[in-house]
């Protein structure tokens, strides 16, 4: 799965610790979500989505979707 996580992270000069924070997951959690280690539960994509005040689908999309755009 692809996403904007550091993109957007960085563009509010937000740290990955910062960030896991305001999401009470980990700053290793974070980081392997960016790096696209791991995706996130649907409850934890929608604490994101809400965070950015954006909708799950503009932060996340599927390896697929990416290569179709």
């Amino acid at each position: 799965m692809k996403n904007r996580l550091k993109i957007l992270r960085a563009e509010r000069n937000w740290s990955q610790s910062a960030l896991a924070q305001q999401l009470n997951i980990s700053r290793q959690s974070v980081n392997a979500i960016e790096t696209g280690k791991y995706d996130p539960s649907l409850p934890l994509a929608f604490r994101i989505a809400a965070l950015f005040a954006m909708r799950i689908e503009d932060i996340f999309s599927s390896d697929e979707e990416a290569t179709e755009a």
